[in-house]
């Protein structure tokens, strides 16, 4: 299935003078499965019902890819935003892949992620060196032990990272009826944007960003990957996250409000985010937030992001207001598909009315 895709539109009805008018669309959106895996299915069908296309998960607290086992019954789009690539060898990625292509109906996207030195190093004892080199290299073994199993061709593989000649019969799955999953994989910097658009499917753009992060840093880096791979901007996917604060009263917009400000700090204490504040005149912000979180002051954090910096990141208002928002930045970047990062508890009913509104 090509990321790109929305899902089908209802059939054109005849105007007034008798032409065909072709009916309102919209990009797919998708959002967070944020339930643990005995009520994944439950919840993707919640998730379903209130108007979403698809859900993701991330890798945090729990297992990145079993929580889409039991939600690929409940007819979403599924993908992995992100399963962390380093740690993992590419026929691990490629098994994930092709398991939950098959029990989703075509519907999966391996969406992959870099993390950072320490996490890679320290959390994950895997080896941290070259992320962009190594974050295309993944993409392209993943995509060869894909095909090797699609065409029933020798895998042959051979790369700075990985070198993969051993695929016997008896040891390979069979074509999947439905294809090779797209792979796609988040960046932020220009190097590994770069990297991301020469040999992925698609981008998972970072849910900190800015219309001036979009048009001076991201769009141009990913236009100077896609010219490298001699490639053009239709074969590519952008996918672009969002982070949403919705409310329809002073209190629900307030208690949304602070979920984002916390949200958006804890992602400005990360070096790598920089380039994203930096866009924006904020750059000095990384340290310092950076140096509250390293003294513990875990409290302090969320009132080092200001209105300024929160309205440019964060999707904020009425649901009318953050359906405006999100039209603008995912017209802006050219956005395939979107999807929003809800921090906090939101009623269900409020974010049916921002995407009735989108």
């Amino acid at each position: 299935m090509d990321p790109r895709t929305p899902p089908a539109p209802t059939a054109a009805r005849p105007n007034a003078a008798g032409a065909a008018t072709p009916p309102p669309t919209r990009i797919p959106v998708d959002t967070l499965l944020d339930a643990p895996l005995a009520q994944a299915g439950d919840r993707a069908r919640e998730l379903a019902d209130a108007g979403f296309d698809g859900v993701f998960t991330f890798e945090g607290p729990g297992d990145v890819f079993l929580p889409l086992v039991p939600a690929a019954a409940a007819g979403l789009d599924i993908m992995t935003n992100v399963a962390i690539a380093f740690p993992r060898s590419p026929v691990h990625l490629a098994h994930a892949a092709y398991d939950l292509h098959a029990a989703s109906g075509g519907r999966f996207r391996l969406g992959l992620g870099s993390q950072i030195k320490a996490h890679i190093e320290r959390r994950y004892g895997a080896t941290w060196s070259r992320p962009a080199a190594r974050m295309a290299e993944t993409i392209e073994a993943v995509r060869a032990v894909l095909t090797c199993w699609q065409t029933r061709e020798p895998l042959d593989f051979h790369g700075d990272f990985f070198d993969l000649t051993l695929m016997p019969p008896t040891l390979s799955p069979p074509p999947n009826p439905y294809g090779i999953p797209p792979l796609l994989a988040g960046g932020v910097g220009p190097r590994m944007l770069e990297a991301v658009a020469c040999s992925a499917d698609g981008l998972l753009v970072h849910p900190l960003n800015t219309d001036a992060y979009l048009t001076e840093r991201l769009l141009p880096a990913v236009t100077a990957g896609l010219d490298r791979a001699g490639r053009t901007r239709d074969e590519f996917a952008l996918v672009l996250d969002v982070i949403v604060a919705a409310g329809r009263t002073e209190p629900e917009l307030a208690a949304a409000t602070q979920a984002a400000r916390a949200m958006v700090a804890f992602y400005a204490s990360t070096p790598a985010y920089r380039p994203v504040l930096e866009a924006e005149g904020y750059g000095d912000l990384q340290p310092e937030v950076h140096a509250l979180i390293r003294a513990g002051r875990w409290s302090d954090i969320p009132a080092a992001v200001d209105d300024t910096l929160l309205h440019r990141v964060v999707a904020v208002g009425s649901p009318k207001e953050v359906a405006a928002t999100l039209t603008h930045r995912a017209r802006l970047a050219g956005a395939d598909r979107l999807g929003f990062y809800l921090p906090g508890a939101t009623d269900p009913t409020c974010v049916m009315e921002v995407l009735n509104a989108f």
